[in-house]
């Protein structure tokens, strides 16, 4: 640890290069990946600007549970629909499982009123928020009968 901080203390400009390099990767890589909200964002955009939802995980995943008023476009299917999305003139939020394909979809979009749900439909539950249409996948436990012990 001591020779790091000897090594930027001798040499100030490369570590200040180091710094401005990561500063930008950052900032790029997040306007690549599109304008995240979190779900409380997304409740008060589709109640005051009317936003769009569109969730493009496959169907099955879908109708396993959505956030409602979600519309399903799969994003294998994105290419095909990308003028569709395009001519929506209210904010779209474009939900995925974890938020990163998302970033995908918005970067083939290619409009500035189109974000990402932060962390998808997995940050969605981990807020506690609700889903529609969600099935419950635990198997049921059968009810035995033990038998008595008294007669």
């Amino acid at each position: 640890m001591d020779r790091a901080l000897e090594f930027v203390g001798n040499h100030p400009f490369l570590f200040g290069i180091l710094a401005v390099l990561a500063v930008l990767f950052f900032t790029i890589e997040n306007k690549r990946s599109g304008r995240k909200i979190s779900p409380n964002t997304l409740g008060m955009m589709v109640n005051s600007q009317n936003a769009q939802l569109i969730d493009i995980r496959a169907k099955k995943k879908f109708e396993s549970g959505y956030i409602q008023g979600s519309r399903n476009i799969p994003f294998t299917e994105l290419k095909d629909r990308i003028e569709e999305i395009r001519a929506i003139e209210q904010p779209v939020i474009i939900i995925c499982d974890m938020g990163v394909q998302a970033g995908a979809a918005i970067q083939m979009i290619g409009k500035d009123s189109v974000y990402r749900l932060e962390g998808g439909i997995g940050g969605w539950q981990g807020a506690g928020m609700p889903l529609v249409g969600l099935k419950d996948t635990t198997p049921k436990k059968k009810s035995k009968a033990k038998p008595s012990l008294h007669k």
